[in-house]
């Protein structure tokens, strides 16, 4: 199985946010922005996979600023980590009021998908070349989330367990 580099399945998508996508307070909905998120990682994880992924868990989601409508959000996501069956990617939601052309940092989030066969079986993912400092900086960073991951699941299945 050949692996593959980051910028192979790397993903840019960008929406104008419509009155449809309002929450009470008139501000763009925190979970139209979630959905849109998780689509955008799930099309980085299915280009590098070449098969389904479904979601395994999203870490922390914190929004740093509103979504109006009328701005245009983007979303950048691209590969951090590649395991056997799973893959962390990792996203980078901006607004953009396109009357002043300001660009804002709205959220930041990494998400764990499974990757699966044609039974619904988890599927072995291709391998990730990294080639440059900035992408082995972020699958270090993305060992380190899983360890954390795999440590909080265990204390979780001990408390259940007690």
């Amino acid at each position: 199985m050949d692996g593959q580099g980051v910028k192979e399945s790397l993903i840019t998508m960008s929406q104008i946010m419509q009155p449809t996508d309002a929450n009470l307070a008139g501000n763009v909905h925190g979970g139209v922005i979630m959905k849109m998120i998780d689509n955008a990682a799930a099309v980085t994880g299915i280009r590098h996979a070449k098969t389904h992924v479904v979601t395994a868990s999203i870490d922390r989601l914190s929004f740093h600023h509103p979504v109006y409508i009328g701005d245009l959000l983007t979303i950048k996501s691209s590969i951090n980590m590649v395991g056997n069956t799973s893959l962390e990617v990792g996203v980078r939601v901006e607004s953009e009021n396109i009357i002043g052309s300001q660009v804002r940092h709205i959220a930041s989030a990494y998400l764990t998908f499974v990757a699966l066969d044609k039974d619904g079986k988890p599927a072995k993912i291709p391998p990730l070349i990294i080639r440059t400092k900035e992408e082995e900086r972020r699958n270090l960073e993305a060992q380190a989330r899983k360890k954390l991951r795999m440590a909080e699941r265990q204390a979780e299945e001990e408390h259940q367990r007690s």
